[in-house]
């Protein structure tokens, strides 16, 4: 039995929630079935207690379902945020906090764990152990709060000056910088936590199309962007849903770039796998567990084989095959009346060539690992293809079925 609580200790499980039940929204109660049903009530209530005024419930054949209502261009903040704020804590823990706050009232004020220990029991009447309090202050130390250094064989522990007291000109500043990041950069939940501990709300920014959502996997990216920043491997824990039952499977794999679409704002990882010796790419939104290894060796000689690579990717997909798909399409475009046509093509088309073939005639040719990717941009201009062509049997077939599907949806030929 799962009993209910607001706080939590992990985060990974409460991310998968508020995605699966939340975001996609097409999830009810009945297809819950990692664990009991009482588990899932517990962790419905905790989100809606998070996010209540952003909770929509709608009734289908299947059940009642629950999704997230935001519209990013009424939002001052990211409501995930709160997620990531919900972590909880012991007695200990806030007690520590703030008889620290209060111990550290200047900046030239030290102690030692033990003399912390002193204080706290002769000021707050609260015993302490001393190595308890020595690791609260360690972690204070390593949070940037508190600073250390040594004295003989004591270690002296003080607080460290705060921007707003190094800075007085510049802060106000600084945090209307960061009033705009925590809506718009990877990891803005750090700006509004920025904006919560100094009692300062945005009412300046705002952003029309904001995916927020993502946000649930900055843990996943932060750790990944501090492995490519010492070239180091990484193992993945990757989950799959794309068929009838979840997937897990495991990857060694060296990351080197984080893809973001700016169609849908969904971020993959670009990374080498060497039991595979070949690029590919994972989406962070199913990676559940980042774990570091050692450095890669060979880091920047595969670094420059993907910088040669990434040309020849339509979108994040690096193919199943070792050889390149050649794609021609010949198009019907009015000169002098549908030049926007041509516009949007080379605006686009991602380094395709564009060549003039007659009047009214173009013809436009890419070579990309995984042409599947093409064709949901190819078949925007349906109505004006003269003809498709490629080298890639299952791309042509595919193409020309679902023609005959569309003109069988809408009459145009008999079934």
């Amino acid at each position: 039995m799962s009993d209910y609580q607001e706080l939590i200790k992990s985060f990974q499980k409460s991310r998968n929630y508020v995605r699966d039940f939340l975001i996609y929204g097409f999830k009810s109660r009945d297809d819950f079935s990692q664990k009991s049903g009482r588990t899932y009530d517990n962790e419905r209530r905790r989100i809606e207690s998070w996010l209540h005024e952003y909770i929509h419930a709608s009734y289908t054949p299947q059940g009642k379902t629950v999704s997230l209502a935001l519209d990013s261009n009424l939002l001052h903040t990211n409501p995930l945020y709160r997620v990531w704020k919900s972590r909880s804590f012991t007695d200990n823990d806030i007690m520590l906090h703030f008889f620290f706050l209060s111990l550290f009232h200047s900046e030239d004020t030290t102690y030692t764990a033990e003399d912390l220990t002193n204080h706290i029991l002769d000021n707050y009447q609260v015993l302490f152990e001393a190595q308890l309090v020595r690791k609260k202050a360690n972690e204070y130390v390593k949070e940037g709060i508190l600073s250390s250094h040594r004295d003989g064989r004591r270690k002296l522990y003080r607080r460290t000056k705060t921007l707003q007291e190094a800075l007085p000109t510049l802060f106000p500043l600084l945090l209307l910088a960061v009033s705009f990041c925590q809506l718009t950069m990877p990891l803005g939940f750090v700006g509004s936590t920025i904006l919560d501990n100094q009692r300062v709300a945005n009412y300046i920014f705002l952003v029309k199309h904001g995916y927020y959502g993502f946000t649930l996997e900055d843990e996943i990216l932060f750790s990944l962007l501090s492995a490519i920043h010492t070239h180091h491997m990484v193992t993945v824990l990757n989950r799959s849903n794309r068929t009838s039952y979840t997937k897990e499977e495991q990857f060694t794999i060296v990351p080197y770039k984080i893809f973001i679409s700016t169609r849908t704002g969904r971020r993959f990882l670009c990374g080498y796998l060497p039991a595979r010796q070949r690029f590919s790419t994972l989406r962070l939104d199913q990676i559940q567990k980042v774990t570091l290894l050692e450095p890669f060796e060979d880091y920047l000689f595969f670094q420059e084989k993907l910088e040669k690579n990434i040309p020849f990717c339509f979108g994040v997909s690096f193919g199943i095959s070792h050889h390149m798909d050649q794609i021609r399409l010949t198009l019907f475009i009015q000169e002098g009346i549908e030049d926007y046509i041509l516009t949007r093509l080379r605006r686009e088309g991602r380094g395709g060539t564009i060549t003039h073939i007659e009047k009214n005639t173009y013809s436009y040719e890419i070579s990309v690992f995984d042409g599947n990717e093409l064709m949901p941009f190819i078949k925007t201009f349906i109505g004006r293809i003269l003809s498709f062509e490629t080298n890639n049997a299952f791309l042509r077939r595919k193409f020309y079925q679902d023609i005959d599907e569309m003109a069988k949806m809408y009459q145009i030929i008999k079934e």
